[in-house]
C-alpha cells in the first residue's frame, strides 16, 4: 500500500471544504503550460510590475517567487543582482522555467502553498515574498495557514507582494476570488504592515477583469538586528 503524504492529506482536507485543491491547480498548469507559456513570456517585468518596482529591496536581497511559472519575474531578480529562490509545482511550468531561464542565481524549488514544507526546512529567509497572480489558487480553507507559512520565512523588515485577480475566472485554471481587504486582515493577525493597496487594469487588456496589489512589510523588533541567514545558493 502506497504511504499517504502531507500533500495527500491536505488535498484531502481541502477537497472536504473547497471547490478544488492544490492538487487540481497543479494539474491545471501542467496541462496548460504549452499555451500559458507564451503569455507569461511576452511580457516584460516592468510593465507587469510597474506600480511596485518603487518598493523593491536593494539589490543582492533574497527573494521567494512563490508559484513562478515559466520564471519571467525570477529572470528579472536574477538579472538585477537579486539571490532567488522560483518554487513552483507544476513540473512542465518548472521544467520550461528552467529552460528558459538557465541563471545560476535562480535556485528552482518543487514547493506549495498552503504546506510549503520545502523551503521552511531549508532554514532560508527572505527580504521579499513575490506572489503574482498565485493566491485566488490557494482554496479559501488553506489560506491562513499558506499565509502563516509565509510570513515564516520572512526576514525581519522583509515585504511580501500579492497581485489578486478580480473578475470572472478563467475556465481552464480553478480559482477563487481573493481580495485586498482579505489579505489585510491575515497580515494583522501576524504583525504585517500595508505599505501600499491598489487597483491596477489587467495588463492583458482583458474585459472585466483587474488586478489588485498589495504591498506588505514586517517590521524590525530586534535593535539588534537579524541574525545572518543562509543565501539561497546554500541550498541543498
Amino acid at each position: 500500500m502506497t504511504a499517504r503524504t502531507n500533500y495527500d492529506r491536505d488535498h484531502d482536507q481541502d477537497r472536504d471544504e473547497d471547490h478544488f485543491t492544490i492538487r487540481d491547480v497543479v494539474a491545471s498548469y501542467n496541462a496548460g503550460a504549452p499555451t500559458l507559456a507564451p503569455g507569461y513570456e511576452g511580457l516584460p517585468f516592468e510593465e507587469v510590475h510597474a506600480s511596485v518596482r518603487d518598493l523593491l529591496p536593494d539589490q543582492g536581497a533574497c527573494v521567494l517567487d512563490m508559484g513562478a511559472g515559466t520564471g519571467r519575474d525570477s529572470a528579472w531578480f536574477a538579472a538585477n543582482s537579486y539571490k532567488v529562490v522560483a518554487a513552483e509545482p507544476a513540473a512542465e511550468m518548472r521544467a520550461m522555467g528552467k529552460a528558459l531561464h538557465p541563471s545560476p542565481d535562480i535556485r528552482w524549488m518543487d514547493d506549495s502553498l498552503p504546506a510549503l514544507e520545502k523551503i521552511p526546512r531549508s532554514k532560508l529567509t527572505f527580504d521579499l515574498i513575490w506572489l503574482s497572480a498565485v493566491w485566488m489558487h490557494v482554496p479559501p480553507s488553506a489560506r491562513a495557514r499558506g499565509f502563516r507559512k509565509l510570513v515564516s520565512v520572512m526576514s525581519p523588515g522583509g515585504s511580501m507582494m500579492l497581485t489578486l485577480r478580480q473578475g470572472p475566472p478563467p475556465a481552464d485554471r480553478p480559482m477563487e476570488p481573493a481580495t485586498a481587504a482579505d489579505v489585510e486582515v491575515l497580515a494583522r493577525r501576524h504583525g504585517l504592515l500595508t505599505v501600499c493597496s491598489e487597483r491596477v487594469p489587467d495588463v492583458f487588456g482583458r474585459e472585466g477583469i483587474a488586478w489588485e496589489v498589495i504591498w506588505l512589510r514586517l517590521p524590525v523588533l530586534d535593535t539588534q538586528g537579524p541574525s545572518p541567514r543562509p543565501r539561497p545558493q546554500e541550498l541543498v
